[in-house]
């Protein structure tokens, strides 16, 4: 790959589902390609298809039609354990609620997808510790979600989610449980970590000036993937 080539790239997507009789086409050739250290706001109404486009950007879930590229790496064709490698690996997910183990400390829930990995667990602990440093979390390593704040759960959850180093970032709400105060603070330390570590970020929000302050928006209107401009 050159530097020219995007991180993540979904080329024309569809997904359908079927109730009953009725056929819903969720995703109708969604085209989306996002570059190291760019930051996407993906704006939508619920139903839209928000939640559906980040699973099948994560590999969680399978188009009916289209290829999803991560890294230059088409992986439609790859078996469940390499897609699972590549989740592990090369993509990070945040979500609306942190979803930390309760009964381990911020250091080690950042420590555990390290290991999973392969990683030894001196080496998965310096470099967890090192992360939290750089979020500000660095008084917070022994304390247990239950201890944290919600915005200092939610930095342990940024954390645990590019741990392994990832390529591509997708979140879904991430600031969405938080007050305005707390959501600026967690928005701009995701923010600068994508910059710093060239993610592709694709952030599903509804906070339109959070939105405003990232490269680019798009939104789904019809299926489809449209820039707002």
């Amino acid at each position: 790959m050159t530097s020219q080539d995007p991180a993540i790239f979904l080329n024309a997507i569809e997904r359908r589902y079927k109730q009953g009789e009725i056929v819903l086409e969720v995703l109708r050739g969604v085209e989306l390609a996002v570059w190291p250290g760019q930051s996407v706001a993906l704006i939508a109404p619920s139903g839209a298809g928000k939640s559906t486009l980040l699973h099948i950007a994560g590999l969680l879930e399978h188009p009916e039609v289209g290829e999803v590229f991560i890294d230059g790496v088409a992986t439609s064709t790859l078996s469940d354990a390499e897609r699972t490698r590549i989740r592990r690996t090369d993509i990070g997910f945040i979500y609306q609620f942190h979803h930390l183990l309760p009964e381990f400390s911020a250091v080690e829930n950042v420590m555990l997808p390290q290991m999973i990995r392969g990683l030894a667990r001196r080496e998965a602990k310096s470099r967890a510790a090192e992360i939290l440093h750089y979020l500000g979390l660095k008084p917070r390593l022994a304390h247990r979600p239950a201890e944290l704040s919600g915005g200092e759960q939610q930095r342990v959850a940024i954390a645990r989610a590019v741990a392994n180093a990832p390529k591509v970032l997708l979140a879904d709400e991430p600031t969405g449980n938080l007050d305005t105060r707390t959501a600026e603070h967690v928005f701009k330390t995701l923010m600068q970590l994508v910059q710093a570590s060239r993610l592709a970020a694709i952030v599903a929000t509804h906070n339109l000036e959070l939105a405003a302050r990232m490269d680019r928006r798009v939104t789904i209107q019809d299926g489809r993937i449209v820039e707002i401009t």
